[in-house]
Parts: C-alpha cells; structure tokens; sequence
C-alpha cells in the first residue's frame, strides 16, 4: 500500500466486528506509533492495550459518559443525548474489541525551569499526537479500523483509565483509540474546507 493511499482512506470508524485482533497486529501498530518524532528525544509515552472484556465493557460506558458531558456542556438537548445513548449501547457505536490508550508522563523532561513546563507539557502532547497518526495509518494498511477518541482525557474518565492501567497520576490521557476490524464501508468524507481555505504561503 503507497502512503498516500493510507492516508486518503483514513477514515474515523465507529462500528467495529466482534472479532479479535491478532496481537501481532498490535505491536505492528505501536512499533508504527513509536517511529513518531518525540520532543527532546524523550519518548516519554506509553501506550496501554486494554483487550480484558470486562475492561471493555467499562471503557465502552466511559466513551458514552464522556460524549455525554461533552455534548451537556456543548448545549445539546437532552433527547438528543438519549438518542447518543441508543446509537451507543444499542447500535454498539464505539464498542471494540480493543482500545488504546496512549498516555505521557508528565514528569519526565528535558528543561527544568518551572518557566518550560507548559510547553514541554505542549510539546510532549504533540509527540504523542504524531503518534497516534502514525498508528492509524498502519491499522490502515493492516486492515483496521480506528477513532480518536478525545473526550476521555476529561479528568475524571483518564483518572478511571488511569487506575485501570495502575498508572500514578503523573500520567496523562492524550487520546483513547478503538480499533478493530471495521463493520462500516469505508467512505472517506471530504474536508468542510478547501486547500486553498487552510493554505497560506508567503
């Protein structure tokens, strides 16, 4: 598969089969994620595999909550959350076989100075960032299916992840990604904005 084909038919997927991914295919992705540039050389990610059902089943709750909380504060009506919550536990919207989460420590840096600290925060966020992309292009050409799932890093739902993981609180949500094998046809949807909308060279 050429790059440019993996990255034009990246697609967010919300439905996924219920059957199992090989592990093999997991490390292949993070072995993609991890070739990511990384601020400082750092590499202070990590990224956990929760494949336990039962774990599952919760972090399936969790993007449910989450979405919820987000779309309440957004000022959705709550029939339309109610209809969220249908397509979610009903219709299995984000309901995967396996989900990864892709932390960073946020105390591992390379500046000292209490003045860095925001922006070697930025700069650790963006790393793990660029990994992720790196990992959703490969499940592409793997065959896979993925969705960056933002809204978990909200404090109480990563603190949930967190502890799940047994990880202290110096870590730190980026983003949850489901994957899976896809059960949607995958149709890529054009950009809202033109190139030339978002393209400026001087």
């Amino acid at each position: 598969m050429e790059l440019a084909d993996a990255i034009f038919n990246r697609m967010s997927v919300r439905y996924y089969e219920e059957r199992s991914v090989e592990e093999e295919k997991l490390k292949e992705l993070i072995e993609a994620a991890i070739r990511a540039p990384t601020a400082s050389g750092l590499e202070n990610w990590l990224f956990v595999v929760y494949k336990d059902e039962n774990l599952g089943k919760r972090i399936h709750e969790i993007i449910y909550e989450a979405h919820a909380e987000y779309y309440r504060a957004h000022g959705l009506p709550e029939e339309k959350i109610e209809k969220l919550k249908t397509r979610v536990f009903e219709n299995g919207m984000y309901r995967a076989p396996v989900y990864i989460g892709v932390f960073i420590d946020k105390e591992t840096r390379f500046l000292k100075g209490e003045e860095y600290k925001e922006v070697e925060f930025l700069w650790s966020v963006e790393s793990a960032a660029m990994a992720i992309e790196n990992l959703m292009l490969k499940a592409v050409e793997l065959g896979l299916g993925t969705c960056y799932i933002g809204v978990t890093s909200l404090e109480k739902y990563q603190k949930e992840l967190r502890e799940m993981a047994e990880l202290g609180e110096n870590w730190y949500l980026v983003g949850l990604v489901p994957v899976g094998y896809p059960a949607e046809k995958i149709a890529p949807r054009p950009r809202r904005k033109s190139l030339e909308q978002v393209l400026k060279i001087i």
